[in-house]
């Protein structure tokens, strides 16, 4: 008998344009929706395998990760199959009661596959277990809370990565330039040395990056830990929701998918990497081989062929066979651009 016999079928094997003329050719509409929850899964294994056989059925896309402390999800999923998918998350009493982040602008396309990854955590920290402790986090708080802290004067910390603060931010936030989160939790417990006793204000995306940093400067000696409720999207759907509430967040929220961002206030805060005109349009560049994020306008992505340097227009220029030999044994690392790491020539 093959002993990966059940296993044949938890993995989608097609490729990334295969499964974009898949997705095109879908008549009905789609949501996208993330939630995170810290818990004890025993067997994520075993989790993470059930879920794709029943999410598969119900056409959902997404990027999830999983692991023995809990489960970070980013997800794309039918409309006429929300009521079902939120009733099978609920047969796992971990995951009961969770709650759904709805995107600000979603066109469908968020995803294109269904990928669900078990990981040694659900956020990598890079940091030994007595650092922090999950159940000791900060005060959760609401849109309305949160503006009333900004406005008496609390040190507001962005605690996500450089490239994501670049074009989106809270005004007068402390931006760590870091690309990753293993890189920010010392830096801005270094950052916030000496202000043990001032209200500290932490935010990210979604809410669970802050979850872990609260829970790391509090054991760390700071009094006054708060973070956003829900993170930037939630912040802008309690805005949506109460007009009375100030806007206190500029430019765009960076998002992990497809769209890569999705608009909170009509400000631009950044420029085009090539020109230096005001933009806040990341995209990767054309050479597969460089795939480089970055920040292009429209004349500069027409004037490179979407691509972040005449070095990579050459590449993209050559047979597809002679692509994959540049390729050959090179570990394609995600890249981003940063003026101290990549220079565009």
């Amino acid at each position: 008998m093959d002993p990966n016999a059940g296993k044949k079928n938890m993995f989608n094997k097609l490729s990334k344009q295969q499964c974009i003329e898949l997705l095109n050719k879908e008549d009905f509409k789609r949501k996208t929706i993330s939630f995170y929850r810290y818990a004890v899964i025993e067997n994520p294994q075993k989790i993470r395998d059930e879920l794709y056989n029943d999410w598969i059925k119900l056409k959902v896309l997404g990027r999830i990760y999983l692991s023995t402390e809990g489960i970070n999800a980013q997800l794309s999923v039918p409309v006429h199959n929300l009521k079902e998918f939120s009733l099978q998350l609920e047969k796992y009493i971990f995951f009961k009661g969770i709650k759904f982040k709805i995107a600000i602008e979603d066109d469908g396309r968020s995803f294109f596959k269904l990928t669900i990854k078990v990981r040694n955590q659900i956020v990598a920290d890079g940091l030994p277990k007595n650092e922090y402790d999950v159940t000791n986090v900060g005060k959760h708080l609401d849109a309305h809370e949160w503006n009333k802290a900004i406005e008496d004067g609390a040190v507001i910390v962005d605690m996500r990565n450089h490239y994501e603060s670049e074009i989106g931010r809270f005004k007068g936030a402390i931006c760590p330039d870091v690309e990753t989160f293993k890189e920010e939790l010392p830096k801005t417990k270094k950052i916030l040395k000496g202000k043990e006793e001032k209200q500290i204000l932490l935010y990210c995306t979604g809410g669970i990056r802050c979850e872990k940093t609260s829970a790391y400067l509090r054991h760390h000696g700071f009094k006054n830990v708060n973070q956003l409720h829900g993170g930037i999207i939630d912040y802008y759907r309690q805005l949506k929701q109460n007009k009375n509430l100030t806007n206190y967040f500029e430019g765009k929220n960076f998002v992990f998918d497809e769209r890569r961002g999705e608009r909170i206030s009509d400000k631009v805060i950044s420029k085009c990497h090539q020109c230096g005109a005001e933009c806040d349009n990341h995209v990767n560049c054309s050479n597969v081989n460089c795939n480089l994020l970055f920040i292009q306008c429209d004349a500069c992505k027409k004037k490179y062929s979407n691509c972040c340097s005449t070095k990579c227009i050459k590449v993209t220029k050559l047979s597809l066979e002679q692509q994959k030999e540049l390729r050959k044994g090179k570990q394609n690392k995600k890249m981003y651009f940063s003026h101290k790491r990549v220079k565009l020539k």
